[in-house]
């Protein structure tokens, strides 16, 4: 074996192992608490590549909005669907757009872009 060869297989184990951290290591999320003012809360939730932060926190039995600030409008992130809602907002329309949330039990809401890549989820407690 040459010398190139064992360089191109070292490089190809490389990428390899970086693919399969990407897709498949578990990866930290951000989580962001809502702000309560008035005996209402809320939370907003930066689109730009992705979700941040990705978790929102809300307490339960105080009524809620999440706020999505579209910074980044690809196609796929064009869109939040929040399917147990039956939810899917065009967030291009408005800089921001608002999504109210039932905070009368407690549970977890979970919402994708349009495309179903980029998730996040709306956790009452």
């Amino acid at each position: 074996m040459s010398i190139g060869q064992i360089i191109s297989i070292i490089i190809g184990l490389i990428l390899i192992g970086f693919i399969l951290w990407w897709f498949f290591a578990p990866h930290k999320e951000n989580t962001g608490e809502a702000t309560v003012v008035d005996d209402e809360q809320t939370a907003t939730i930066v689109v730009n590549g992705g979700y941040s932060p990705s978790t929102v926190v809300l307490k339960k039995g105080v009524p809620a909005q999440v706020n999505f600030d579209l910074k980044d409008s690809t196609a796929c992130l064009s869109h939040v669907v929040f399917e147990q809602l039956g939810v899917n907002e065009d967030l291009t329309k408005q800089p921001i757009t608002s999504v109210n949330i039932p905070t009368d039990k407690a549970g977890t809401y979970n919402f994708a872009c349009g495309m179903d890549m980029f998730h996040g989820k709306v956790i009452v407690k």
